[in-house]
């Protein structure tokens, strides 16, 4: 009997126990964790919608708490859209979060195309109530109106001024005989999946001010991916494209950012870069094969490959520099400069003439695996004339198959690098070794920031020491 007694005594001391546990905890003095006060989205392209971003409530007591309420203030006809745990709002009611546990809200937002110009901020708020408390959760996000092109062809000869932005999505293609051109202050945006591929023409017409340049990068702005790099694909020049000239053009966080396939067609290079920066291109920064690329005043840099010339061609390098360092998005494993007259073709080289100058420029990199930033590859017995006049490089030896005239071989002394930051700055510092070194009378008037070069002793590299 006894034992019955005491039998009945735990299983009621057991139950009294959960029941209190599963017990709803109703004092407005408890406690919930929201883990951020503002959800900030960064610019929105109007019709295009945005990434998803969350946050948690968390349930800081030992007892379950009710979610009354939450509740997107805009209503149905809000520009953002809630869903809390797996219920879509703009309201949704009676949410129960465990002892210690949490739930996750997440929030997108769309904008409708309107008639404005400028950037505009749309705002909102999501009020969270319980036991009495309310709490808030504020929206932001910038909005912008957008020209969208969806798989457009450029079929004669089309010019895009600086009113709105460009969205490209699926790709766009400029045909044989057509030709883009590119006003200054351009913004053009492109998505992951969408190749500009030229056999026509592209003339890119920036200016040397900040918002004069014409800049190309992906159409994901928000963290952490604005700063990713393939967030596009590149600029894809083919077979027939003729008299492209690039100047003051940005081209960031791209696959491959300008790749280029066979010779130029006519007298001009088939590519002409002028005061261009190209970074952060995951597999590389320029790809050509057998082509034909003049580039003045250019930087490149911290790219996967960040200059690679393969099967022969005709280069003309003045005043560019080419750096990499490993950081947090690419690791420098490839020279800042690669040529070579040939390319493997089912293990087979094949082979084409090469001739290709370098001059006033600096090869450098740090961080990696790379001991020389120069190498020069050559096979078979083919036309092969490589110059490096004026350069600094890192190097142990001197590249091979080449004709070297002035060559430092000691840091070039950028003004401020901060791989953990991502932060570049390539201009050189007081007393760098590449200043007035440069071969003289070169035809260079202006440096990358369109400031004025001496003829007489100017500087290696893209900028010139002011």
């Amino acid at each position: 009997m006894k034992t019955t007694f005491f039998l009945c005594i735990a299983f009621c001391a057991v139950a009294f126990f959960s029941c209190k546990k599963e017990s709803f905890i109703t004092s407005p003095d408890a406690n919930i964790i929201i883990t951020t006060d503002t959800l900030h989205f960064d610019t929105v392209f109007t019709s295009t919608g945005s990434v998803t971003q969350s946050f948690k409530i968390i349930n800081d007591n030992d007892q379950k708490l009710r979610i009354n309420k939450i509740q997107l203030k805009g209503g149905a006809s809000s520009s953002y859209q809630i869903n809390a745990d797996g219920f879509k709002g703009p309201e949704v009611s009676n949410l129960e979060i465990n002892a210690n546990d949490s739930l996750y809200i997440f929030v997108s937002v769309a904008i409708n195309p309107g008639n404005d110009i400028l950037p505009f901020i749309i705002r909102d708020s999501i009020e969270i109530t319980y036991n009495n408390n309310l709490k808030k959760v504020q929206l932001e996000a910038w909005g912008q109106n957008a020209h969208f092109f969806r798989h457009r062809e450029i079929t004669n000869t089309e010019t895009w001024t600086n009113d709105l932005p460009y969205v490209i999505l699926g790709s766009l293609y400029i045909r044989p005989g057509a030709t883009l051109n590119i006003e200054k202050g351009c913004r053009i945006y492109i998505h992951a999946d969408a190749p500009i591929i030229i056999d026509g023409t592209l003339k890119v017409n920036g200016l040397k001010d900040s918002a004069d340049r014409v800049y190309f990068q992906g159409d994901r702005l928000d963290e952490p991916y604005k700063n990713f790099p393939a967030g596009w694909p590149g600029l894809f020049f083919r077979a027939g494209s003729k008299d492209n000239i690039l100047n003051y053009a940005i081209l960031n966080n791209a696959y491959q950012a300008i790749a280029v396939a066979e010779p130029s067609v006519n007298a001009n290079p088939k590519i002409t870069l002028n005061q261009c920066i190209i970074s952060n291109a995951y597999d590389a920064g320029i790809l050509a094969v057998n082509s034909d690329i003049k580039a003045t005043n250019c930087l490149v840099s911290n790219c996967g490959k960040n200059i690679f010339f393969l099967q022969g061609g005709n280069y003309n390098l003045t005043n560019c520099t080419v750096a990499s360092y490993s950081n947090f998005f690419i690791q420098h494993k490839e020279p800042a400069l690669f040529i070579s007259n040939s390319i493997s073709v089912n293990n087979v080289p094949v082979i084409n003439n090469l001739d290709a100058v370098f001059r006033n420029c600096i090869f450098w990199g740090e961080g990696g695996l790379v001991d020389n930033e120069v190498v020069v590859a050559k096979e078979g017995s083919s036309t092969f004339n490589v110059t490096f006049d004026h350069v600094l490089m890192k190097v142990q030896a001197d590249p091979s198959n080449s004709t070297l005239t002035g060559i430092i071989k000691q840091e070039p002394q950028f003004d401020s690098i901060n791989t953990a930051q991502n932060f570049y700055n390539f201009h050189l510092k007081p007393g760098s070794p590449a200043i007035d070194k440069g071969a003289e009378n070169t035809g260079v008037a202006v440096d990358l920031d369109g400031k004025m070069r001496p003829a007489i002793l100017p500087d290696l590299g893209a900028y010139e020491k002011q």
